[in-house]
């Protein structure tokens, strides 16, 4: 077998016939129609190689078309978007400072709620002090409690904290009034005289200017009219001069102040440095004086 026969015979296509001398010349027909068979199997895989290719153009074309509106569109929204930017910072540059909250008369405040009282109290700028001043102490207890721990200004803890009388020295003010019957979780409100820290310029803490008291009396005289408390018990001498602004006040004795009953006392802070224990019975003898005026 000849080498043209083995290839055709692996290609399936079929014997060769080889002409013989004087055969009929249709003989050649066969011999000529298997090449046509042989491109037929041959162009079989190219043609299916083909239609795949084409579906794959036809897929890769539809992305394309798919996502060109987006790629369009993007471009006038990111020009938009830095047309905005440059606007905003022309007006910002252009614009006024934006006015001072406003500041309430003393009619307002006298007509406040406790939630208008603390939202006012936070963002006071009666006096100076709002200059200085890294937060600002409202009251807080019972708003019905029948009685009043009343300090002079907050302390430096005081105003980190946020809070009146935390710490060591709220302890000790439960204890105290523990000891003359009196629930310091339940019927008891401590707030001070002014809601802010003075200081002077060098950072340290001073007595209250005139001025910075009465900007901030009336929040405590409104604190007083929602309270309505029975005894009010000054901590300190700053807050027992201060509540009767004028007034010398005198240890053991017991004043008025509206309705309730005002008895002056030692602040926890000092009896907490009081090693002697003199300053500790005073107190004791305060307190008993208030419980007495109290009536209960």
């Amino acid at each position: 077998m000849s080498r043209s026969a083995v290839f055709l015979d692996e290609m399936g296509v079929g014997p060769l016939w080889r002409l013989r001398q004087g055969a009929a010349p249709e003989a050649v027909e066969v011999v000529v129609e298997a090449p046509v068979e042989m491109e037929a199997i041959v162009a079989e895989p190219v043609a299916e190689a083909a239609e795949a290719v084409v579906e794959v153009v036809a897929e890769v074309v539809a992305e394309v078309k798919a996502e060109a509106p987006v790629a369009v569109a993007a471009t006038p929204v990111v020009a938009t978007a830095a047309a905005v930017e440059s606007d905003d910072t022309a007006w910002f540059d252009d614009a006024p400072p934006p006015p001072a909250a406003k500041q309430l008369s003393d009619a307002d405040i006298a007509a406040l709620d406790w939630d208008g009282l603390t939202a006012a109290v936070a963002k006071c700028a009666r006096c100076d002090l709002c200059k200085t001043r890294k937060g600002v102490v409202m009251g807080r207890g019972d708003r019905q409690g029948a009685w009043l721990m009343l300090a002079s200004s907050p302390s430096r803890l005081e105003e980190r904290e946020g809070r009146a009388l935390p710490g060591e020295q709220g302890k000790l003010l439960d204890n105290m009034l523990k000891a003359i019957a009196v629930d310091g979780g339940s019927n008891v409100y401590i707030t001070h005289l002014l809601k802010c820290r003075p200081l002077d310029e060098a950072g340290q803490e001073r007595l209250p200017t005139e001025s910075e008291s009465a900007a901030c009396r009336p929040y405590f005289e409104r604190e007083l009219a929602l309270l309505q408390p029975r005894t009010i018990v000054t901590l300190g001498s700053m807050a027992a001069a201060g509540i009767h602004p004028g007034e010398k006040p005198v240890r053991g004795t017991v004043r008025q102040l509206g309705n309730a009953s005002l008895v002056a006392t030692f602040h926890p802070e000092m009896l907490l440095q009081d090693e002697t224990g003199k300053a500790k019975a005073r107190a004791w003898a305060d307190l008993c004086l208030a419980k007495s005026a109290h009536g209960d």
